[in-house]
């Protein structure tokens, strides 16, 4: 069973870990790089520093953290954009995903709008958005990086 509660600082070392071991096996199974993920992916400064701007929730299986995702809400609370979502490759194919953004959209049920990114070589990734109703909006290219982002958004309707 899932728990999903929110990061606390003294979380930031774990996530940090959990992060990378998702991100490398993602890198070494999609794109044949050992370690390149995301911007602060490996690092606990960075873990912290994401709890105090966005909500960052640590996702508890077995005892253990095996993930975390960090939400940035709009200032109207309407609109939400899923910075990173993560699961340690161990507890992956579970659907521990699924019950992640099922825990999301029953916590947030004013959000008419999503949005969230993913590398375009991430394929798993842009299958598992488009299952839960996400639709591709765009696609940007990172000057710095090479690395073109797939950006996805999926809207609720609402009986206001």
């Amino acid at each position: 069973m899932l728990s999903i509660l929110i990061a606390e600082p003294q979380d930031a070392d774990l996530l940090a870990e959990v992060q990378k071991r998702a991100f490398d096996e993602d890198d070494r199974r999609f794109q044949n790089k050992a370690e390149d993920g995301p911007p602060g992916y490996s690092s606990s400064s960075w873990q912290s520093e994401m709890m105090e701007k966005g909500l960052y929730y640590k996702l508890i299986a077995d005892g253990h953290i095996i993930g975390g995702m960090i939400v940035f809400p709009s200032p109207g609370g309407q609109e939400y954009h899923l910075g990173r979502i993560f699961i340690d490759p161990l507890y992956q194919s579970r659907g521990y995903g699924q019950d992640a953004f099922y825990f999301l959209f029953s916590t947030f049920p004013n959000a008419h709008k999503w949005t969230l990114d993913t590398p375009s070589w991430a394929v798993r990734n842009h299958y598992f958005y488009k299952k839960l109703g996400f639709v591709q909006t765009a696609e940007v290219q990172i000057e710095e990086s090479g690395v073109t982002l797939i950006q996805y958004e999926r809207t609720e309707q609402h009986s206001d």
